[in-house]
C-alpha cells in the first residue's frame, strides 16, 4: 500500500500528523527529473528545481514550445511536449500541464524511442482481447497484474479493492521468486489518508523510482511566489512524504508505482507495483499503464453493472411474487410471513412483520419484545429504511442471541444484521429482515495497530508485514445495494396496497355508518311503535280475566290467556331494552370526571334493596377505585349492569361474594366485577357481549340478553375496551377500561 501510515487516531503527532501533511504542495521534487514553473500569461520563469546546473534555456524553447503550451488544458494530466537537449548533451523528455495561473514543465531522461513498439500498441494488440474474455472481476484483476508486471518489469504487482471502511484487500498478484505474497491479505485504511485518496482520484498514476532519494527543493525566481504556493498534484515528479518512503523501505520496497482503479467516480482500488531495487519507468510505459488502468476501471464497472442488473431483475421478480401472493390472499401484511419468499428478497435468515403491537415472524428471528424495542429505536431516528451489518455497534442493547427466547432456540448464532422498512408514517407498521452473525478471520499484512518506537524517540511506520490474523465478531454479511433497493421497491408497492385498502375501508366505513344510522333509526322506530301494541295485548288480557266473562272460561282457556299476557309482557321488555340500546348509540357523550368509589357505593346500596338480592351477599369493594373520564349517566348504566349480573348469577351461592376491583394501566383505568356464581365456558366468551345473546336458559335467570351489549357499546363509544373471564360453577369476572383524560385531549 502507498502513502504515509497514520495507523491510529491515538498515535502521537509523528504518525498522526501524516494525514495532514501538505502532500499537494511539498515544495520539492524527486531527483531523477527536473522541473520548470512558468507564468501562464507571459511564460516568464516563476520557479525551477534546484538541480539545474545552469539557467534553463527558456529563450531557445519559447518559440518552439508556444503552440504546445497553448494547447494545454487546465485539469488534465501531463502531456508530451517532445524532447530537448540540455547542457550535458543528453536528451530529456519534456511534459507539461496547466494550472490556473501557472505552467508546469517536467523533464526526465529520454529512453530509446520505441515507435510502433511502444507499450500502448502492444497493449491494444495483445491484452484487450484477453480482457474481454475474462469471466468476472477476479479474473480481470489477475490478467491486469500480469500485464502490469510485463510492461514495467517490477518484481511484484498487486491489485486490491477498498471495502466500505477503506481497508484494501488484495484480490490478485503476480510476483517473482523471493517476494512476499500478499494475496487475500488486507492493508489497513490508515495506510492511505483521506487527502491521499483524493489525490489518487485526481492523478491516477504515481511513480517512485528510488525510496532512498533526497528531495530536490523548488527555488522561486519570481518574488511573488513561494515553493509551498505551487500545487504539484498533477506532477509526475512530485516528492512524497518522508514517512511513506520509510514505510516502503520497511516493506523491503525501493521502487513503487501505483495506478488508480476508479469506478463510478470513486476510488475502487489500486494496482500497486513493487521492486526491491530502484526502477525507473519511462513516460511511454507510464502512459500505457495509465491507459490500462482506465480500461480496467471501465471493465470492472461494466462487470459490476451487469451483475447488479441481474441481481436487481431477480429481486424484482421476487417482489412481484410477493405482491402476487398478497393479492391472492386476504391482502393483509400478516400474509407476508406465510411464505418463505420474503426471506429470498433480502437473502435473510429471518423476517418479521410488525403492525402496532402485533408481531409475526418467519425463520430465525429475535424475540418479539426485542423486535419491538428495535423498531422503537429505529423509529426514534426518523428513518423510513434502516440497515446495518453490525447491530451490536449501531444499537448495542439490541444485539441478542436467539437463546433468549427466539423462535428457533438457543442453537442459532446471534442476530448481527438487520434491514428494516417502515410502511406507514402514522402507524407502527414495519417489515424487518435479520441475518445471523458470521465470524470472519481477516489476514492482515502486519499488525495494523502496531507502530515502532526507535532510538530517536519518535514513532515510525510498522516494520513488519508478516501475516497477522484477526477474528471479527458481531457482524453479518453486508446488505448489498440491490437488496436495499429491492426493500425500498417493496415498500413503495406495499404502501400502494395499504393506501388502496385505506380508501376501500374509508368507503366501507362511510357506507357502514350510513347503514348503521338507518338501522338505528329503524330499530328506534320499530321499538317505539311496538310498545303500545304489546301493552294493549297485556291490558286486554287483564280485562278479559278480570271481567265476568273471564270466570266463565275453562281452566285451560284461562291458562292460555295467562301465557299470552306473559309473552306480551316479555315482548314489551324486549322492546324497551331494544329502545334503550338504540338510544345508547344516539346520545351525545357528556364527559366529566367520575368518582367511581361513590358511584359503586350508591349502586351497591340500591341493588341490595331489590330482589333477587334480598339475601346474604358479601360485597367486597376495594378502596381507592380510580376516577374515570366519561359520561357519568352512561357509565352508571355500565356499572349497574355488571353489578346486577353478578348478583343475579350468584343467587344460588351461600353466601354470594361480589368483588369490585380497580384496574390501572399505562393506557387507561377501569373496574373489574368478580363473583362466585355459575360462571361460563370461555369458548363462548365472544357471544357474551352480543345483542340478545344468552348462555343460560331464561327459565333459570331472567333478563333480555341485551345488558352486556349495552355495556360494550357504551365503553367502546368512550374509546375503551371490555373483557370477561369465567369458569363453570366457579364464577365470572367482567371488566372495562377507559382511556386516560390525557389521551382524550
Amino acid at each position: 500500500m502507498k502513502s504515509c501510515s497514520a495507523m491510529d487516531a491515538t498515535l502521537p503527532p509523528d504518525l498522526a500528523d501524516c494525514a495532514n501533511e501538505p502532500i499537494r504542495v511539498p515544495g520539492g521534487i524527486q531527483p531523477h527529473g527536473r522541473m520548470l514553473v512558468l507564468d501562464a500569461a507571459d511564460a516568464h520563469l516563476v520557479a525551477c528545481s534546484a538541480n539545474w546546473n545552469a539557467p534553463p534555456p527558456l529563450d531557445d524553447w519559447r518559440e518552439r514550445l508556444a503552440p504546445h503550451l497553448a494547447a494545454l488544458q487546465e485539469g488534465e494530466g501531463p502531456a508530451p511536449l517532445g524532447s530537448v537537449t540540455l547542457e550535458d548533451g543528453r536528451r530529456w523528455d519534456l511534459t507539461g500541464h496547466r494550472l490556473p495561473r501557472l505552467l508546469v514543465l517536467e523533464l526526465e531522461p529520454t529512453e530509446h524511442p520505441l515507435g510502433l513498439q511502444a507499450p500502448v500498441y502492444a497493449l491494444a494488440r495483445r491484452f484487450l482481447p484477453r480482457m474481454q474474455e475474462a469471466r468476472d472481476v477476479q479474473a480481470l484483476l489477475a490478467l491486469a497484474v500480469e500485464e502490469f508486471k510485463r510492461l514495467t518489469g517490477f518484481g511484484r504487482c498487486l491489485a486490491y479493492r477498498f471495502d466500505e471502511e477503506g481497508h484494501g484487500e488484495v484480490l490478485a498478484e503476480a510476483l517473482d521468486q523471493g517476494y512476499d505474497a500478499y494475496l487475500a491479505h488486507r492493508f489497513p485504511a490508515a495506510d492511505i489518508p483521506a487527502q491521499a485518496r483524493q489525490l489518487y482520484l485526481l492523478n491516477q498514476i504515481r511513480l517512485i523510482p528510488d525510496a532512498r532519494y533526497t528531495p530536490v527543493p523548488l527555488r522561486c525566481v519570481d518574488a511573488a511566489w513561494q515553493p509551498q504556493d505551487i500545487d504539484l498534484s498533477w506532477a509526475a515528479l512530485r516528492s512524497v512524504s518522508p514517512l511513506h518512503l520509510e514505510y516502503m523501505r520497511n516493506m523491503g520496497t525501493l521502487a513503487s508505482m501505483s495506478v488508480s482503479i476508479v469506478v463510478r467516480g470513486r476510488l475502487w482500488g489500486l494496482v500497486s507495483c513493487h521492486d526491491r531495487d530502484a526502477r525507473h519507468v519511462p513516460f511511454e510505459t507510464r502512459v500505457a499503464c495509465e491507459h490500462l488502468g482506465r480500461l480496467l476501471s471501465l471493465q470492472i464497472e461494466a462487470r459490476e453493472d451487469q451483475a447488479e442488473l441481474a441481481t436487481r431483475l431477480e429481486l424484482r421478480h421476487i417482489t412481484l411474487e410477493i405482491m402476487s401472493h398478497l393479492t391472492e390472499s386476504d391482502g393483509t401484511l400478516r400474509q407476508l410471513t406465510a411464505e418463505p419468499v420474503l426471506l429470498r428478497l433480502a437473502h435473510a435468515g429471518g423476517a418479521a412483520v410488525v403492525l402496532d403491537n402485533d408481531c409475526w415472524t418467519l425463520g430465525d428471528c429475535p424475540p418479539a419484545q426485542r423486535i419491538q424495542e428495535l423498531i422503537g429505536r429505529i423509529a426514534h431516528q426518523g428513518r423510513e429504511i434502516f440497515h446495518t451489518d453490525r447491530l451490536g455497534e449501531a444499537l448495542p442493547a439490541l444485539a441478542v442471541d436467539h437463546g433468549e427466547g427466539g423462535r428457533s432456540g438457543g442453537a442459532n448464532p446471534a442476530t448481527a444484521g438487520v434491514l428494516a422498512i417502515s410502511i406507514s408514517q402514522v402507524h407502527r407498521h414495519w417489515i424487518l429482515w435479520f441475518r445471523p452473525e458470521v465470524v470472519q478471520t481477516v489476514q492482515w499484512a502486519g499488525n495494523p495497530r502496531k507502530a515502532v518506537q526507535a532510538d530517536d524517540g519518535r514513532l515510525h511506520p510498522r516494520r513488519s508485514f508478516e501475516s497477522w490474523r484477526e477474528q471479527l465478531r458481531g457482524r453479518s454479511l453486508p446488505w448489498a445495494p440491490s437488496e436495499v433497493s429491492a426493500a425500498l421497491e417493496l415498500r413503495q408497492a406495499l404502501i400502494g396496497i395499504v393506501l388502496r385498502r385505506a380508501e376501500e375501508m374509508a368507503e366501507f366505513a362511510t357506507e357502514l355508518g350510513r347503514v348503521n344510522k338507518e338501522l338505528e333509526a329503524f330499530s328506534y322506530t320499530v321499538s317505539h311503535d311496538l310498545r303500545a301494541p304489546m301493552r294493549h295485548i297485556a291490558g286486554y288480557v287483564d280485562l278479559v280475566l278480570d271481567a265476568g266473562e273471564g270466570r266463565l272460561l275453562g281452566e285451560r282457556s284461562q291458562r292460555y290467556l295467562k301465557h299470552v299476557k306473559e309473552a306480551a309482557t316479555y315482548a314489551g321488555r324486549l322492546v324497551d331494552a331494544l329502545l334503550d340500546f338504540s338510544r345508547m348509540g344516539r346520545a351525545a357523550l357528556k364527559r366529566t370526571e367520575i368518582d367511581t368509589g361513590l358511584m359503586v357505593a350508591e349502586l351497591v346500596r340500591e341493588i341490595s334493596q331489590q330482589p333477587p338480592c334480598e339475601r346474604q351477599v358479601v360485597w367486597k369493594v376495594a378502596p381507592g377505585l380510580p376516577r374515570l373520564w366519561g359520561d357519568a349517566l352512561l357509565m352508571q348504566v355500565v356499572v349497574r349492569n355488571l353489578l346486577s349480573n353478578a348478583c343475579k348469577y350468584s343467587r344460588d351461592r351461600e353466601p354470594a361474594v361480589i368483588e369490585v376491583l380497580p384496574v390501572r394501566r399505562s393506557d387507561g383505568a377501569g373496574l373489574e366485577v368478580r363473583d362466585n356464581g355459575v360462571g361460563f365456558q370461555m369458548k363462548y366468551v365472544d357471544k357474551l357481549f352480543g345483542v340478545f345473546q344468552r348462555l343460560h336458559p331464561a327459565e333459570e335467570f331472567e333478563g333480555t340478553g341485551i345488558g352486556l351489549a349495552n355495556v360494550r357499546r357504551i365503553v367502546e363509544r368512550h374509546g375503551g375496551s371490555v373483557w370477561a373471564r369465567g369458569e363453570p360453577d366457579k364464577g365470572a369476572t367482567f371488566g372495562f377500561l377507559l382511556p386516560l383524560r390525557a389521551r382524550e385531549g
